[in-house]
């Protein structure tokens, strides 16, 4: 190679010619149409490694396989005699090939060329070296703050008045509390001098299981009701049975003789037949603490209001609350509708509407200050059952109700009338006759609203369980058991299905291993003819129908099994489920309505 070819060759970085070959996986050295290259190719051998071509070159002296006198990465291209360099990383490159040796030709060689690591890369790794620090940090710090939060949350165990766990899966009710006891600075105004801390606000909250409704039913205070023998847990961890009590306040149910938020749940299983899977209960300064956490609630007056008792002065149309102006809006009575307790509720309603619209707003949700404000407030002013005593089950509960929309969550209070024993009105008894529908409705999960046709395709799937052939009622081989229903159930139905109604394989089975809030009746395959009749017989809905497997009798024979759960009305009572729910007197969460 003369000396004006070495020039031009001394312009080429050696190093910009290797490229990976996506066919053979190794690089190869692809040299630009400008440089020289002799005429005539190097020895050949064949069977030799390096070029991948029969007859490739020879190794060069530092041992690589390639084409004789390949130019590497990094080699000096100088005049013989002269010293070798060091490649930029470091490494030293094979020596020169010598003098009078043929020029190679082109080809690959299987070392991989050393290459400079790449700024970026370097600055990539940096990057994420330090957010995986961050998000070490931040996840431990996350962990902290959720064992802080939960150190606000007080819990009481109400043993078997509620549900162990929550199922995000599941239909859940949740009765909220407002209790009048006067705690915390400036509460001297409000509640009873020297309460206990009855249950002044209650609304049962049920959640459907498919999420497309909710419905909150307010119970007035002042309703006559029975309060049952309450199991509670004392301090010391022993058990003790307060003795319950007839014709009572419902607010008794809490705090008096010791009752505990259990006792609430429990009463109120006994006036609605529906059963509690949990509690939540706060006291004035949830109300204040709440509202100042969320930047203040905005509620709407039909006229102006100057209540000297509550302390509430508001002009009318729409205002915004908070702290003492909203507890003062939720307590005040005496300047709505007739000044009584049920035109509170009404009160108490449109505000917990206007409560939820601002919790679920987007300015709420996307500030951390509030949400953080919010997080803190919520777990100091409540007290729940051990069920959901967990920051992260509360959290569940929350992003569940999150689900129903607005426009869905129905207000209303249970069916009531003046209480006939009394000359002067002061308290309330259910309604006898309108009031079991409504029960019935939120114990078989039916919307009060017009939902979407989520509903429609599971009811129409549990409609057709009950259509077909239908056995003879002989035919018929079932086990019955109690799952919660009165006790001696299980008995009074075989008897009535015995005698009465013709079914003679049937046998009394004890009690089942679980309470159940519904009757079912589970069936194997070949059983759905028998199952069809049963259900007829007892008025049972599609919804109590569940496919599934037979067991084996006292006498070794498959039998279906029926468990009467605590819907469970009597021996002969229809237990056929509401299709829809009765037109009541309610509200929406996403109407804003003005208290008069």
């Amino acid at each position: 190679m003369d000396a004006q070819s070495r020039g031009r060759a001394d312009n080429i970085d050696p190093a910009d010619q290797w490229v990976l070959n996506p066919n053979t996986g190794e690089y190869e050295l692809r040299l630009s149409p400008s440089t020289p290259q002799s005429a005539v190719p190097g020895p050949r051998r064949s069977g030799t490694r390096g070029s991948g071509r029969p007859g490739g070159g020879p190794r060069d002296r530092a041992g690589a396989p390639g084409r004789e006198g390949r130019q590497a990465p990094g080699r000096d291209t100088r005049e013989p005699g002269r010293e070798t360099r060091e490649s930029p990383d470091g490494d030293v490159p094979p020596q020169r090939r010598r003098r009078g040796e043929p020029e190679p030709l082109p080809g690959r060689r299987s070392r991989r060329p050393v290459k400079k690591k790449s700024k970026v890369k370097k600055v990539l790794m940096w990057t994420g070296g330090t957010m995986a620090f961050v998000l070490l940090a931040a996840c431990a710090t996350a962990y902290l703050y959720l064992k802080h939060l939960e150190g606000n949350v007080t819990t009481t165990d109400v043993g078997d008045a509620g549900s162990k766990g929550f199922s995000k899966d599941e239909a859940f009710n949740i009765l909220i509390i407002g209790t009048d006891k006067r705690t915390g600075k400036g509460n001297e105004g409000y509640g009873d001098q020297g309460s206990v801390g009855h249950a002044d606000t209650n609304i049962l909250l049920h959640v459907a299981k498919d999420r497309t409704n909710a419905t909150a039913m307010s119970i007035p205070r002042d309703l006559i009701v029975n309060v049952p023998d309450c199991p509670t847990k004392q301090e010391d961890g022993t058990d003790k049975v307060i003795p319950g009590t007839r014709n009572v306040r419902f607010n008794t149910s809490l705090g008096q003789d010791g009752r505990d938020p259990g006792c609430t749940m429990r009463t109120v299983e006994e006036v609605t037949g529906i059963h509690v899977d949990h509690f939540m209960m706060a006291d004035f300064n949830a109300v204040k603490t709440l509202t100042s956490a969320v930047g203040g609630v905005q509620v709407c007056l039909a006229h102006p209001v100057n209540d000297k008792q509550s302390h509430l002065k508001l002009p009318a149309g729409k205002s915004v609350v908070e702290g003492e102006q909203a507890l003062a809006f939720v307590r005040t009575r005496h300047s709505f509708g007739n000044q009584g307790d049920l035109d509170r509720i009404k009160v108490q309603q449109q505000f917990l509407s206007s409560l939820m619209r601002k919790m679920s707003s987007g300015d709420t949700l996307t500030d951390p200050t509030k949400l953080v404000q919010l997080a803190e407030a919520a777990t100091k002013a409540l007290t729940v059952d051990t069920g959901i005593g967990k920051v992260s089950t509360l959290k569940d509960v929350a992003l569940e109700l999150k689900k129903v929309p607005t426009k869905n969550i129905s207000f209303l209070t249970v069916p009531v009338i003046d209480n006939p024993a009394e000359k002067i009105h002061a308290t309330v008894v259910v309604n006898q006759t309108t009031a079991p529908e409504v029960f019935d409705a939120i114990k078989n999960d039916v919307s009060f609203t017009q939902v979407k046709k989520k509903q429609k395709a599971q009811k129409d799937a549990q409609a057709a369980r009950l259509k077909g052939t239908k056995a003879a009622a002989s035919e018929v081989r079932v086990r019955i058991l109690n799952g919660g229903a009165p006790a001696g159930s299980a008995q009074e139905t075989l008897q009535w299905l015995q005698n009465d109604e013709g079914v003679l394989k049937s046998e009394n089975a004890g009690n089942a291993p679980a309470a159940l809030g519904k009757t079912t009746l589970e069936y194997g395959p070949d059983q759905a003819a028998q199952a069809r009749r049963l259900a007829a017989i007892m008025g049972l809905s599609g919804s109590a129908m569940k496919p599934g497997k037979s067991v084996t009798n006292s006498q070794g024979l498959p039998a279906m099994t029926l468990t009467l759960g605590k819907d469970f009305k009597g021996a002969g009572v229809s237990l056929t489920a509401p299709s829809k729910a009765p037109e009541v007197d309610k509200s929406t969460a996403d109407k804003v309505k003005c208290a008069s």
